[in-house]
């Protein structure tokens, strides 16, 4: 199991903070999402590939890197 650290942008309400953390946790491979509003991080637990976290976050409406 790994750790992966995105940074969100485009996040400004702790909605936007639960949508995300929603998102990422219906990835395939994802143990546990939670995303830090502050620091506009995300932190993904699991196996999860990089790639569709990215796009999970996308299709989300932010932008994910």
């Amino acid at each position: 199991m790994s750790e992966t650290t995105l940074k969100v942008n485009g996040m400004t309400c702790n909605h936007c903070k639960m949508h995300v953390e929603k998102a990422l946790s219906g990835v395939s491979g994802v143990e546990k999402a939670s995303v830090d509003l502050d620091k506009g991080e995300a932190v993904v637990v699991g196996n999860a590939n990089r790639e569709d976290l990215i796009k999970a976050v996308t299709d989300a409406g932010y932008s994910a890197q």
